[in-house]
């Protein structure tokens, strides 16, 4: 991504990047608070628990500091995989570039309204131009995921029926997926995911991503959700406590298309795939689909968890397992938060590529330990559910 500002711009931007990344995340407070009162049919596409536990605001106050820091030339990491990533997630829930002047707007007033005086009409004009090279970045990646995806940004949405529903653990079940008509089933590439979106019994309407946990060619889409309990103040995950209370065989949900971009890499190159908890989701549709299509290739999983009882698809991974003639498993299971792995006993081949999902800090530990062993950032890949708070800081 080669986004450069006005020199005017750069100046300004390097004179009050740091107020901005100081107040951020108050930034991001109001934004959401003046987005979703003054344009309400836009909050199905924001997360409520994302924003009653901060995740969201936090999230988007990282993008805004990381993509400040790629404008200045002082990037901590680069700044196009985070792009891919946002895109997709738009993508995913029908986000369309005539919403973005109404995000500018309101992006802007949340400036202004967290720094008061201090942002003069050169302040607005130079924050007011960054925006919009995000916004131009985020667009036209946006359009090359819609037509990678067969999707009318318009009409994301398309009716899927529920043919199966299994329990995997206490607090996770998967739900087997048809279209409802005639549209065939779409290729997808393991590691993607789809949006699931659902009327609630309060009137509201909210939307969720879920990796898709069973490889290519089966012959239906399945997702593996794991209820998402209140901790603290944050309360619990209104979607997954929605499928696991309401939905059952036979009822229909509206599903985006497969999106998502860290997918498995086609070679030979060894595959590390670390998870905790319902992150091996993924990591389940990346073995079957190596498995089937190159079983001679080198497979490590590693796995976090609480027990073996706690442990999604366990059973499923060992089937898989089984059909690789190089697999290794490692598990961990520690009864308490927060689980872990250890990096440094985890067996690294030489080239390597290795893919991670669970939690922040589990990912950002084991990335950490995987960098210390040397082992190349570009052969490191992770997924995160919901926002991503991580983008501006990975290590």
């Amino acid at each position: 991504m080669s986004a450069v500002p006005t020199e005017q711009s750069a100046a300004v931007l390097r004179a009050t990047a740091g107020v901005v990344a100081e107040h951020a995340e108050q930034i991001s407070a109001v934004f959401y608070r003046r987005l979703l009162s003054t344009h309400p049919r836009v909050a199905p596409m924001f997360s409520r628990s994302g924003q009653a536990s901060g995740a969201q605001q936090r999230a988007l106050a990282a993008a805004l500091v990381a993509f400040t820091e790629h404008l200045l030339g002082e990037p901590r990491r680069p700044f196009d995989a985070v792009v891919r990533r946002i895109a997709h997630r738009h993508a995913s829930l029908g986000v369309a570039p005539e919403q973005y002047p109404l995000v500018g707007r309101q992006l802007l007033a949340a400036v202004a309204e967290v720094l008061g005086d201090a942002v003069t009409p050169r302040v607005h004009d130079a924050w007011d131009e960054a925006y919009w090279l995000f916004a131009t970045a985020l667009v036209a990646e946006e359009a090359r995921a819609y037509q990678r995806m067969g999707t009318d940004p318009a009409r994301p949405w398309r009716p899927w029926r529920v043919t199966a529903r299994t329990v995997a653990t206490p607090e996770v079940v998967s739900f087997d997926l048809l279209p409802t008509g005639l549209d065939p089933l779409p290729t997808f590439r393991p590691g993607q995911y789809v949006t699931v979106a659902v009327d609630l019994p309060d009137g509201g309407r909210q939307a969720r991503p879920y990796s898709l946990s069973r490889a290519p060619g089966s012959g239906s889409l399945r997702i593996t959700v794991r209820r998402v309990p209140a901790v603290g103040t944050a309360p619990q995950g209104v979607v997954s406590a929605y499928l696991h209370e309401q939905v059952k065989v036979g009822d229909v949900l509206d599903v985006s298309p497969p999106a998502g971009d860290v997918t498995l890499t086609p070679g030979t190159d060894p595959l590390v795939l670390v998870s905790a908890g319902i992150g091996i989701t993924p990591m389940i549709a990346m073995m079957g689909h190596t498995a089937r299509l190159r079983p001679q290739r080198t497979v490590v999983a590693a796995h976090a968890d609480r027990s073996p009882e706690h442990h999604p698809l366990r059973a499923e991974m060992l089937e898989i397992g089984a059909l690789l003639r190089d697999f290794q498993l490692h598990t961990r299971y520690e009864p308490h938060s927060p689980v872990q792995i250890d990096v440094d006993a985890l067996p690294l081949p030489d080239g390597a590529r290795v893919y991670l999902c669970g939690p922040l800090p589990f990912m950002r530990d084991v990335r950490a330990g995987l960098l210390r062993r040397g082992l190349s950032p570009d052969h490191i890949r992770y997924e995160i559910f919901g926002p991503d708070p991580w983008a501006g800081n990975p290590t």
